[in-house]
């Protein structure tokens, strides 16, 4: 999934981001040990599979030539991101494992906890300029909101009118408003004008999207298949869905609503989803959604250290991992 420029990257900070997470719990004082505790605990259950922490510290060395001030905002997006998969896991009713040591109601509080308080008291961090602390707190407060409507979008999905716009739309919020939250504030840290600002959080939106879509395939290739366990309109199954003929749309919609509790059915819509016309259709759009984050990395320029860095994770994460030979690379 990533360059090694990016691993690179990741290897030089990830020690720094851990003691930036370790500093904000410290800072809770010693009449906060409880919390301290779940929440230890689900940072150690909840590891991210991809190093997208580093993701604000790219978009600052992209804008000043220097990463390493954006630390704090790696330790916001881990914080945000680790609260944000339990509680979708836990939402979904499948995959979610409650941490060691913890009751499932620790676990939830824990979740809160980590996304919605300790990423604002991220911001607090001695590293990060008074000046923009509360443009950087109204970012996480409105991405907070975009994107609980989004889930909630994608919890009460009208299956039998999924279309590829409204996918779009849950996924531009659930996805890519913490994405474009983090490029933002990265780009607010920088002292970037209003304008660049504005083009970074587009940028962090698309790329969002993008990685929702790749989330999805990673689902159907690993055998996992929670979204189908989940009823969950993914935007694959939308391309199924939008353009078949009436009697083949049906069964697609019964497949889809018996896929939650039978593997025959889970099967079987798979087939469908992974057809050819499917899948073309859905390269396709990826590619254009791949196409619009590289014309906004474009406009925006920057340092030439860095830039390479988002264009060849776009590129990655614009794979099409469905088809055999299309998931090399």
């Amino acid at each position: 999934m990533t360059s090694a420029s990016y691993l690179d990257l990741h290897q030089k900070f990830s020690s720094e981001i851990e003691e930036e997470i370790e500093s904000v719990l410290e800072r809770l004082g010693p009449s906060a040990d409880s919390v301290r505790s779940v929440v230890t605990e689900l940072l150690r259950h909840q590891k991210m599979k991809y190093p997208l922490s580093v993701l604000p510290l790219v978009v600052h060395g992209a804008e000043t030539g220097s990463p390493g001030p954006a630390v704090p905002l790696s330790a916001v997006h881990v914080l945000w991101w680790s609260s944000a998969c339990y509680l979708d896991d836990l939402a979904d009713g499948h995959g979610a494992h409650t941490p060691a040591g913890l009751t499932l109601h620790e676990a939830l509080l824990a979740a809160v906890v980590t996304g919605h308080v300790l990423s604002l008291k991220a911001i607090g961090s001695r590293r990060i300029p008074e000046p923009v602390r509360g443009a950087l707190t109204a970012e996480v407060l409105d991405c907070g909101i975009t994107a609980a409507q989004g889930q909630l979008g994608d919890m009460r999905a009208d299956v039998g009118n999924a279309s590829r716009n409204s996918v779009v739309t849950a996924y531009r919020e659930k996805s890519g408003a913490p994405f474009g939250m983090i490029t933002a504030m990265a780009a607010i840290l920088a002292g970037a004008e209003a304008e660049r600002i504005d083009l970074w959080r587009e940028f962090g939106s698309v790329f969002g999207i993008l990685w929702q879509m790749f989330n999805d395939q990673e689902d159907i290739a690993s055998g996992r298949n929670e979204d189908l366990l989940n009823g969950t309109v993914t935007y694959l199954f939308a391309c199924a869905l939008e353009d078949a003929a009436p009697d083949l749309r049906h069964r697609i919609l019964d497949l889809h609503a018996g896929a939650r509790t039978s593997a025959p059915s889970r099967s079987a819509l798979t087939g469908l989803l992974l057809t050819p016309a499917v899948l073309d259709r859905y390269e396709d759009d990826i590619h254009k959604f791949r196409d619009e984050a590289h014309r906004i990395l474009g406009d925006l320029g920057g340092d030439e250290s860095y830039l390479p860095v988002l264009r060849q994770l776009v590129d990655q994460t614009s794979r099409l991992l469905l088809r055999p030979g299309d998931a090399a690379g």
